[in-house]
């Protein structure tokens, strides 16, 4: 049976990362609906199993994959933040600003400063 869970677990994990890695084709629907169309069983029934199994919500989890996506965004410096919070469907820069200071400890431009700063002492070592 826990196998049975575990498994179930990483079919939704994976579920989540492709679905935020391609951003673009992000569900029609609540995430909720997409994830037990999915997944051919209630939501309640995957959010239980995924918190007995992880021990967080399936919520915490997207929210924690899209803040990594971020740090991956503002790492590349390709696109800006306005950008970064369109592509992932943040409501506006300052909802994504507060999620990902509130997660990482950071705002967004001080983790690109920091990152930059550090890049910077890595080339002038070579």
């Amino acid at each position: 049976m826990n196998e049975t869970k575990s498994v179930l677990v990483e079919r939704i994990k994976i579920i989540v990362i492709e679905m935020i890695q391609h951003a673009e084709e992000w569900p029609k629907h609540k995430i909720s609906v997409y994830l037990s169309k999915q997944l051919n069983h209630n939501y309640t029934y995957l959010a239980n199993q995924f918190k007995e199994v992880t021990g967080t919500t399936i919520q915490h989890y997207i929210l924690l994959q899209k803040i990594e996506k971020v740090k991956e965004l503002i790492l590349y410096n390709e696109i800006n933040l306005n950008e970064i919070s369109y592509n992932l469907h943040y409501s506006s820069v300052a909802h994504l600003s507060t999620q990902f200071k509130n997660l990482t400890g950071l705002t967004p431009t001080y983790f690109k400063k920091i990152h930059s700063y550090k890049k910077r002492l890595m080339l002038e070592r070579i």
